[in-house]
């Protein structure tokens, strides 16, 4: 069965493996994107996936047979990103669409999430204007990148065309929404400093969550501190927070936060 090169690619690739540690080292901010959005009322994300590489060997040469494909409705614990498979795959047969799998971090091998850009029209042009809304932008896609960069400009049009994504330059990869207009966004999601006097009302009328495991046995605290939350974690340690609260693993927020290699919150927890 012929192999959608747009999905599958030859991780043997010197390239392909750099780009795979990339998006390990940065998926943080594909998981401090797709925290936010499971907490909007309206959706702002289009496209938001994690690519895994299945594997599994064939009865009849021994070899191990790899297809790298995408899991969504994506869920992390820190240590575990989980999801469920979008495509059926061309030659595993023991997985399917709508598995689901729990990997572990480096084990991942690209993120991607996508935004439609705002524009703002003024007067007149509100009412009269025809263009069509702009293409959604890519953030992430390390792996579709070097594919790009490997493409003819006829290819890469195709490509770009194939997903109705943009996805920039393939030299100069973007890991957050709007990087280069705020680039204070790499520190902290504009959402955790606009969301602070709610998050202030929401601990003073319910303390207890402040102690409270989820299903994932993290606490506001360690959720707070996967995602990167600056304002966050100061209010919920402001709010009488515990920054020595274990997970039901035993981790703290400062071991996640050192895990992820969120350098502005480590020197808060650690003080």
């Amino acid at each position: 069965m012929e192999v959608n090169t747009f999905l599958f690619t030859d991780g043997a690739d010197p390239k392909m493996l750099e780009a795979y540690k990339k998006a390990q080292e940065t998926f943080k901010y594909f998981w401090r994107e797709q925290y936010w959005e499971n907490l909007r009322i309206v959706p702002a994300l289009n496209l938001s996936c994690v690519k895994v590489a299945f594997s599994e060997k064939d009865p009849e040469t021994g070899k191990n047979i790899v297809e790298h494909m995408w899991i969504n409705e994506i869920d992390f614990d820190g240590d575990y990103v989980k999801g469920y498979l979008i495509n059926e795959p061309n030659n595993l047969t023991t997985i399917k669409a709508g598995d689901y799998f729990e990997i572990p971090l480096n084990e991942i091998s690209d993120w991607l999430f996508a935004i439609t850009p705002s524009v703002k029209k003024k007067g007149l042009a509100k009412l009269f204007s025809s263009s069509k809304d702009p293409i959604p932008k890519a953030y992430g896609g390390f792996t579709i990148q070097k594919m790009r960069a490997d493409m003819s400009e006829k290819e890469r049009k195709e490509h770009d065309e194939f997903w109705d994504l943009d996805f920039g330059d393939y030299n100069d990869i973007e890991v957050v929404h709007e990087q280069k207009e705020k680039p204070e966004n790499l520190i902290e999601h504009p959402m955790s400093k606009n969301m602070k006097e709610k998050l202030v009302e929401f601990l003073h009328d319910y303390p207890d969550e402040l102690t409270n495991l989820d299903e994932n046995g993290l606490s506001l605290i360690h959720r707070e501190t996967i995602a990167g939350n600056l304002s966050s974690v100061e209010i919920i340690l402001n709010s009488g927070g515990d920054k020595n609260l274990k997970t039901s693993k035993g981790k703290t927020a400062l071991d996640f936060a050192k895990q992820l290699n969120w350098e502005h919150l480590i020197p808060v927890l650690e003080n």
